[in-house]
Formats: structure tokens, C-alpha cells, sequence
């Protein structure tokens, strides 16, 4: 999609300003394509050209050997011994989930990290994910993972034919964003089956804006909502 179209999308949603930085969300409805075959399934983590505008809080779940990495390296540590604590008390587990955007795990105890914080990151797509390189090797050097990860979104659609996923945020300038845009729509058309011909709406949106389309076809239609936007 040509940049000026993403621009000049990025200038309509633009329309009001807000007391905080709203976040630029990219919306995408997809058709012809049948999620119950996981081959047809969207679900790739993807790094941003440009920061998406936030902090990216990053756990470690490791053992003795990478202990003292994962300290200098990461926001919080838990080691191998400590997973024993977080059994017992639910309530700073589901902090420790809801405080985190990521969990990197050690490879050779995964199956400890699994059985201990598995129901609790499985179902909001946090567990130590290998498509992310969130699980690592003992003497994992973890800094070039953490920068990377700054940069990185999960971009899905498993369940609902429906891509909602933030792109950046309006403090960001119409180049960035569009960078960062190309950079997922390009990624996602190249994931769908028969490409763009998967896409049935394309729009951006601000947290509390209305979407702007960005097909053609639809740019009488601006007052329509895509599917899944709040």
C-alpha cells in the first residue's frame, strides 16, 4: 500500500486531540480464509522499525546459570527456586503477568516454566514464545533480545477473522507510523493465503477516534466501523 495513502489516513485520524497520548491501532478484516485450519491462521511476531511508543516490561524465568544475565539485562527475575512461591500465591502471579509484556524463559527448564506460570501466560499469550526467541539457551547473552523485543508486536488472528494490533501511538510522526504500518501490513499480506485478496477492510484508528479507511472501495464508507474496533 502506497505510503501517501497511509499519510494522508494518518491526517484524518488526527482529528482531536486528548488529554494523554492515544494509541494508533491498525484494524484489518480478513475473508476467504477459514481459521479452523491453523495453516490459514495469522500469528507472527513481527519488529518495528520504530518504537511503538511504549516500555515494554520484560520478565525472565531462568535457572543459576543465567541468573546474573537475565539481573543486569531484564525488569524482573525469577529464578528456577522461586517458582515454588508463585504456586502459592495467585495474586502476585497475576500481577507479575498483567505487570510484563513479555517472559523469556531458559530452554532447559521450560517444562518447569510451563507446569508452574503456563495457565496463567498460556491464556493471555505470554508464555516464553520461540517465534519471539523468548526462550533461550543457558548462557543466552540477553541484551540484543531485550532491545529487539522493545520494537516487537504479536500481530493474530486465531479465533476471529480480525487483525487489531497497535502500531504506534500519535506522538509519533505520520513517517513513523507509516513505517511501522508498511512494516505489518506487508508482513500480514505476505502470512494470508491469496495475499491481499485475503483483505476485505483496512483502517486506522486512535484509541478514542473513529476508524479511517484505507481501501479505495471503501472511502465513501467512512463512517463505517470495521470488525472487532471498539
Amino acid at each position: 500500500m502506497e505510503q501517501g495513502k497511509v499519510i494522508e489516513a494518518l491526517k484524518q485520524v488526527r482529528n482531536k486531540k486528548r488529554n494523554f497520548s492515544q494509541a494508533v491501532d491498525l484494524v484489518v478484516s480478513l475473508k476467504g480464509i477459514d481459521l479452523k485450519k491453523p495453516e490459514q491462521q495469522v500469528d507472527f511476531f513481527i519488529t518495528l522499525q520504530n518504537n511503538p511508543g511504549r516500555k515494554a516490561k520484560i520478565a525472565a524465568l531462568v535457572a543459576q546459570e543465567l541468573a546474573s544475565e537475565a539481573k543486569n539485562v531484564c525488569d524482573t527475575v525469577i529464578l528456577q527456586d522461586e517458582f515454588a512461591r508463585y504456586v502459592k500465591d495467585k495474586k502476585a502471579l497475576k500481577k507479575l503477568v498483567r505487570e510484563h509484556a513479555y517472559f523469556i524463559g531458559q530452554a532447559n527448564i521450560m517444562p518447569q516454566v510451563a507446569t508452574v506460570f503456563g495457565r496463567a501466560l498460556g491464556p493471555r499469550g505470554k508464555m516464553p514464545n520461540p517465534k519471539a526467541g523468548c526462550i533461550v539457551p543457558p548462557k543466552a547473552s540477553l541484551k540484543p533480545l531485550y532491545s529487539k523485543l522493545q520494537n516487537t508486536i504479536r500481530v493474530v488472528a486465531k479465533t476471529s477473522p480480525v487483525v487489531h494490533c497497535k502500531i504506534g501511538n500519535e506522538a509519533m510522526t505520520d513517517e513513523q507510523l507509516a513505517q511501522n504500518f508498511s512494516t505489518v501490513y506487508n508482513q500480514l499480506i505476505h502470512s494470508l493465503p491469496n495475499g491481499e485478496a485475503n483483505v476485505k477492510a483496512a483502517f486506522l484508528k486512535l484509541t478514542m477516534g473513529k476508524p479511517v479507511s484505507l481501501l479505495a472501495k471503501q472511502s465513501e464508507g467512512k463512517s463505517q466501523k470495521p470488525e472487532g474496533a471498539k
